[in-house]
């Protein structure tokens, strides 16, 4: 088999936040075809468990240990650099020494980079096949942070929406192929940038469908039987900001309609944001729990509410791999084509109350909508997306 060099952001295990489960099915499934030599970070000590793991994928390894506290401290020197800081943030001179090692001892030809500040550790080269998965355009997400925050943060998100454009336009020039989540993603890129649309396309995300699917043998982890259920990781801007609006805004309206209506946020390392929202009658927060599908399949409506999104979000196709309703924010369904799909949009407090509402009316019994479940096993299935990231690897 040839050999791949694949470079990531964050170990790619276990496959539990957006990034990661996008990372390890496409790790998984290039495994199948190359001979994979593999570089990461790792910033969770809780994730060197997973190392053998992944090691079974590859052929070699480097994982390099990342303090968020001490990246932080390296990425102010994008100011004086004038780089972007999330570039600085991810620098590691013994990765860059065990990338040029294995470019040269393992005669690397081609390169998957996903998350583009790892492309500074093949930037140098001009004789490689280098395929970047940006996934989605962050400078754009790093743009609507600058819009929510206060100054002087939202000065420092503003520059850095700026100079990670720029250093991504750098990288798509320089590479074969960009790729993106969504077509929708690809299509913003291009437009940014200006840049020759051949040179741009996307691959999908997909769903463990095997494992999202209704089970009738799972038990009901809630107290009462009408339950909303938000789901993702806690530490996350993006989802923090959904609850909050959520329930300052839209929980409220609908507890006007019956009191009985809980609220569940299901995640791992909740804010202290989050945490507080527990002291509102029927909020709950679970932290991280073993399995969230019992959560998904006992709720009678699933909530989507982002203000802050880009490209895919996994939340909302896994709960439609699980048959459940949802009700969305235009910003969480982007790049997702839900004609004739039971998913519902509003961005308004009253008319997202008035949907959550109609789905809690259903009846009595958490509702199956089979019409989300067959979309999802037709359009988002991982073992499709390998095959056309394969097919972009292997083009000329």
């Amino acid at each position: 088999m040839k050999n791949l060099l694949f470079l990531v952001h964050r170990i790619p295990y276990p496959p539990n936040k957006g990034d990661k489960i996008r990372s390890y099915h496409f790790l998984k499934g290039l495994a199948d075809h190359y001979n994979v030599h593999l570089a990461s970070f790792i910033d969770d000590l809780d994730d060197w468990q997973y190392v053998d793991k992944v090691e079974n994928y590859v052929l070699s390894s480097k994982f390099i240990k990342l303090s968020p506290t001490v990246a932080k401290l390296k990425s102010v020197s994008g100011l004086v650099t004038q780089q972007a800081l999330s570039v600085p943030y991810y620098h590691s001179k013994i990765l860059q020494q065990w990338v040029d090692k294995t470019i040269a001892e393992s005669k690397i030809d081609k390169v998957f980079v996903f998350s583009s500040v790892m492309y500074q550790y093949v930037k140098k080269y001009n004789n490689l096949d280098i395929i970047i998965d940006f996934v989605d355009v962050d400078s754009d997400k790093w743009l609507q942070y600058s819009q929510k925050a206060q100054w002087p943060m939202s000065w420092v998100y503003r520059r850095e929406a700026k100079r990670l454009l720029e250093f991504d336009h750098n990288a798509a020039e320089n590479s074969k192929i960009s790729l993106f989540v969504s077509q929708d993603e690809a299509a913003l890129f291009a437009q940014l940038l200006k840049l020759a649309s051949g040179k741009i396309d996307f691959v999908n995300n997909g769903v463990d469908t095997d494992y999202f699917q209704h089970n009738k043998s799972f038990e009901s982890p809630y107290q009462q039987e009408k339950v909303i259920v938000f789901t993702g990781a806690m530490d996350y801007w993006a989802n923090v900001d959904a609850v909050l609006w959520f329930v300052e805004k839209v929980f409220p309206l609908v507890k006007q309609q019956n009191k009985n209506i809980q609220f569940y946020i299901v995640g791992s390392n909740p804010a202290k944001e989050v945490l507080n929202l527990a002291n509102t009658e029927g909020v709950f927060v679970t932290g991280r729990v073993d399995d969230i599908r019992p959560y998904l399949v006992f709720s009678h409506v699933v909530v989507a509410p982002l203000l802050i999104a880009r490209g895919i979000q996994n939340k909302v196709l896994e709960a439609m791999a699980m048959g459940k309703a949802v009700v969305a924010s235009s910003q969480a369904i982007e790049g997702i084509s839900l004609a004739q799909q039971e998913v519902y949009e509003a961005n308004e407090p009253v008319r997202y109350a008035e949907l959550v509402l109609e789905s809690l009316n259903e009846g009595d019994a958490p509702y199956y909508s089979d019409i989300n479940r067959q979309f999802v096993l037709k359009h988002y299935a991982w073992e499709t997306s390998i095959r056309r990231l394969i097919q972009f690897i292997e083009s000329d």
